[in-house]
């Protein structure tokens, strides 16, 4: 039986429905309408304007991973402001961070669709910038999208950049430091993960980030982001179903995974693309700080790996009673 939203609702929380289906949108819908318009473009009497932003594109291919192009005033939108109250997402600080470091953020899990992480490192609105003085969050995101004709230059603003090899080692190389660059480590095969109650983190086998850190010396942050598994239910798929091998497959073809989520509707309650309202807050932890060797060994990479793992049981230990996950339950890593 459908349960409908009822009629009373305050405009205040239709305004934030609003605002996370523009969200939604630009998520799993935007990309494909902004190359629809591309070809479209390209086929009308005005070709030429395709032709020109064609060339445009080739002049600025390496910006994603030269710090992209970020807009304050994108940033600063008020719609974000709504997204942010939809849930509420929060923003903690566990230690002050040095900005004369670059630091490489985890950020886990990765959940359906990283709400935390963007809203909380791809706005204002979180108050990063109070929060960490002197340093600029810049969220990793597959290359593949960076080649979307007016997509990239759109996600750019809000301070998406490539997860490119060359794109974090130019952050994380800045003279002077300042730069945070966050990585939602495990990567679309952990988003077939996601779902409510899920604490399951793709890490074991993912040692790249870590040899990336020691290379330029960076300090490792861990973040958790309380809440971002309990977004979204998704379609069963155990290892070896039939669906879940489909999902690998696509995944491992085009870089890219596809849950099958659902959640709630925008005026009921049963069924939807929505995601619930639920808490989420992403709590920052400590550094790891790390010694710089730009040919660091196998055992190196293996010992700060280590560091890492406990850093970040240690941060989900310490804080999990007070975003409401049981005593007796621990992080899984595979």
């Amino acid at each position: 039986m459908i349960e409908f939203a009822p009629l009373n609702i305050p405009l205040r929380r239709r305004v934030q429905t609003a605002a996370v289906v523009q969200w939604l949108f630009s998520f799993i819908a935007l990309a494909q309408c902004c190359l629809a318009v591309f070809i479209l473009l390209s086929l009308s009497d005005l070709w030429f304007l395709a032709a020109l932003y064609a060339v445009w594109l080739y002049v600025d291919r390496d910006t994603p991973v030269r710090g992209g192009r970020r807009s304050s005033w994108v940033r600063g939108w008020r719609v974000w402001r709504h997204f942010r109250d939809y849930f509420p997402l929060t923003l903690v600080k566990t230690v002050d961070l040095d900005s004369k470091l670059n630091y490489l953020f985890g950020f886990h899990p990765h959940g359906v669709l990283v709400a935390g992480a963007f809203g909380n490192f791809c706005t204002k609105l979180s108050e990063f910038e109070k929060l960490f003085p002197g340093l600029t969050p810049y969220l990793l995101m597959l290359p593949f999208w960076f080649r979307v004709p007016f997509f990239r230059d759109y996600i750019m603003c809000a301070g998406l950049v490539s997860s490119d090899k060359r794109s974090a080692s130019y952050l994380l190389s800045r003279p002077g430091g300042g730069n945070a660059a966050v990585l939602a480590i495990g990567g679309a095969p952990e988003s077939l993960e996601a779902r409510p109650g899920a604490l399951t983190l793709q890490l074991l086998s993912r040692k790249g980030f870590i040899k990336l850190a020691i290379k330029h010396g960076s300090p490792l942050v861990p973040v958790f982001s309380f809440g971002e598994n309990e977004l979204f239910n998704q379609m069963p798929n155990p290892q070896g179903s039939v669906l879940r091998g489909a999902q690998e497959r696509l995944q491992k073809l085009m870089g890219v995974a596809l849950p099958l989520f659902h959640a709630r509707g925008v005026f009921q309650y049963s069924w939807g693309l929505l995601p619930f309202r639920k808490p989420v807050c992403t709590v920052v932890g400590r550094p790891i700080l790390v010694s710089r060797d730009p040919s660091p060994t196998r055992e190196e990479v293996d010992r700060v790996h280590a560091l890492y793992l406990n850093g970040l049981n240690q941060l989900f230990e310490e804080n999990k009673e007070s975003y409401g996950i049981e005593k007796h339950r621990h992080l899984s890593f595979i």
